[in-house]
């Protein structure tokens, strides 16, 4: 294997584990996601742990993050809590950076 072979191998591992911390991130994003929108709902204990996991299969739906996005909105609408695009886009923005510390650091 020569120099370039190598730096090559180098270079797809770390796009793989790039891509791996980016999956777990998000998908830990959609969990906190959905644990905050169930106490918006007042959803408690294991019916805000299952509703959670609601919100993050939702996310094989369709591609992108619209499919998390519209699930929590119409959730919460439906309850007749006040929420809009962009409040969930900022909360998934902020959870986005929790979730990847959290992963990160293996909690």
């Amino acid at each position: 294997m020569n120099e370039f072979d190598k730096r090559e191998e180098g270079f797809e591992k770390k796009f793989a584990l790039d891509e791996e911390l980016k999956f777990k991130a998000e998908a830990r994003r959609n969990k906190l996601l959905g644990l905050w929108a169930a106490e918006k709902l007042g959803i408690t204990g294991d019916a805000a742990n299952a509703y959670a996991k609601e919100v993050v299969a939702a996310d094989f739906e369709e591609a992108g993050d619209n499919d998390v996005l519209h699930k929590v909105l119409k959730d919460l609408t439906a309850k007749g809590r006040s929420a809009t695009e962009r409040d969930i886009r900022a909360k998934m923005d902020e959870l986005l950076a929790v979730a990847v510390t959290q992963v990160k650091a293996g909690t």
